[in-house]
């Protein structure tokens, strides 16, 4: 039994390109749809309620498309709204969290984790718990790094000034600095990390710059490539995959610029995505929101 229906794809942005990256080269007969909701982002300075009507929204426009499995590929989504999600729709939901919580888990040695995130990811607490749910044992210090996404937004990965705000989103985890954003849970580590857990879809992008300011002794882990291999087993388990030779098909869509879009995922990806088309989601994408 086999289920040819695509495989539906959120993020508020961009970002979420490097989840449907890993999901084209570990299922490559599975067909996608893929939605960013440029027009909104960034979702990690927003309030829950915001984020979970905003998530709700992409999801109905996915639904609609008669999607067969939704990834939500958005860290900030992932933490306030999942829940909320998978009680709304009647079909496999996945969130980024856990699986890029269980790869941290695995890959620490001292037992010492940072984790960067956006604001409402943080202020969610959701890597704590995850991480702590595969071992109690772990150390998990999480610090907002706000900076980081409007940069991969406007498709800006290395430069001067790229590196000079991953420094100061890190520098707090390596008790180099205060937390730019104070809170109880923000502290220094103790004792040096040796794991760093990128908690942003976004931030894959800038791995390069991450691991160069972070210093080799520091695995740098992301979720992707565990939420593609989850979303496998997901398939399997609730015969959803599609069966070889059948006819694969990728669409891109956006609520913000098409153009614009597509420009910057040829720019940070190659031209792997093809077409963009724009989506209008409703009445609240008419007013701009702070």
């Amino acid at each position: 039994m086999s289920d040819p229906r695509p495989i539906g794809v959120f993020d508020s942005g961009v970002g979420g390109l490097t989840v449907l990256s890993e999901i084209l080269r570990r299922l490559p007969k599975e067909s996608t749809v893929y939605l960013g909701d440029n027009a909104r982002a960034p979702y990690g300075v927003r309030s829950i309620e915001e984020i979970r009507r905003f998530s709700s929204e992409c999801l109905d426009e996915l639904v609609a498309r008669d999607v067969k499995a939704i990834v939500v590929a958005c860290n900030s989504s992932s933490a306030a709204a999942l829940e909320h999600l998978r009680e709304r729709y009647d079909l496999p939901i996945l969130g980024v969290v856990r699986p890029g919580a269980a790869a941290a888990a695995l890959a620490t040695r001292n037992g010492r984790i940072g984790v960067i995130a956006t604001p409402a990811t943080v202020r969610s607490r959701a890597y704590f718990a995850a991480i702590k749910d595969e071992n109690p044992a772990l150390h998990v210090y999480e610090q907002p790094a706000p900076e980081l996404v409007p940069l991969v937004e406007a498709g800006r990965l290395d430069g001067r000034d790229v590196e000079a705000a991953v420094r100061r989103s890190v520098a707090p985890l390596f008790g180099l600095t205060e937390a730019l954003v104070p809170l109880p849970y923000s502290r220094p580590p103790d004792e040096p990390i040796d794991t760093l857990l990128l908690g942003c879809t976004h931030y894959p992008l800038l791995r390069a710059v991450i691991s160069s300011v972070a210093g080799p002794g520091t695995a740098v882990v992301d979720s992707a490539a565990a939420t593609a291999s989850s979303l496998a087993e997901l398939l399997g388990i609730n015969a959803l995959e599609a069966s070889p030779g059948a006819p694969v098909m990728h669409y891109q869509l956006t609520t913000g610029d098409a153009a614009a879009f597509a420009r910057t995922a040829a720019r940070l990806f190659g031209p792997q995505f093809g077409a963009v088309s724009h989506v209008e989601l409703g009445a609240q994408l008419a007013v701009a929101e702070a």
